[in-house]
């Protein structure tokens, strides 16, 4: 436990919280610059955290959903999150690259690179073509959250 209290301790749980879903880089680069690291660090790390996963997601997420959807308790919990996802895909199948990168540039709960890489993978977008839209928006939004970061910095300190 004494690692994380480290810069290299701080700088990890930074990369390893933006790779959880909900917090991602909206929660990762506040928390690293709280925890003391540079913004251009914790945005630098947030940003490869939160990207890490979308290719697995991509590649994996319909195999663990059909498996996943015969359980009784977790049937109705994807066939929901699918729902969700549709639903958040609207923008997407409207405007289709644009809407993606709009979609998780939004640096509100419920968008981002994981719900990104669940709306590209149910609407079928090829991997080759979403990852880059789904990159921009992750940059945009990592972009955005540090600039109300490094504000809320500058109003306290």
């Amino acid at each position: 436990m004494a690692f994380l209290g480290t810069m290299a301790g701080r700088a990890l749980l930074t990369f390893l919280l933006a790779m959880v879903p909900v917090v991602e880089l909206r929660g990762a680069i506040p928390y690293g610059v709280a925890a003391g690291l540079p913004l251009w660090a914790a945005y630098g790390l947030a940003l490869a955290g939160n990207l890490l996963p979308v290719p697995f997601i991509m590649l994996l997420v319909r195999r663990v959903f059909a498996r996943l959807r015969r359980g009784a308790w977790w049937g109705p919990k994807i066939a929901a999150l699918e729902r969700r996802a549709h639903l958040k895909g609207r923008i997407v199948t409207k405007y289709r690259l644009p809407g993606l990168v709009l979609l998780v540039a939004i640096p509100l709960p419920g968008t981002g690179a994981w719900t990104g890489a669940l709306v590209a993978t149910l609407l079928d977008l090829r991997m080759k073509t979403a990852l880059p839209a789904i990159m921009v928006g992750v940059l945009i939004a990592g972009a955005l959250t540090s600039l109300i970061t490094g504000g809320v910095v500058q109003l306290f300190f």
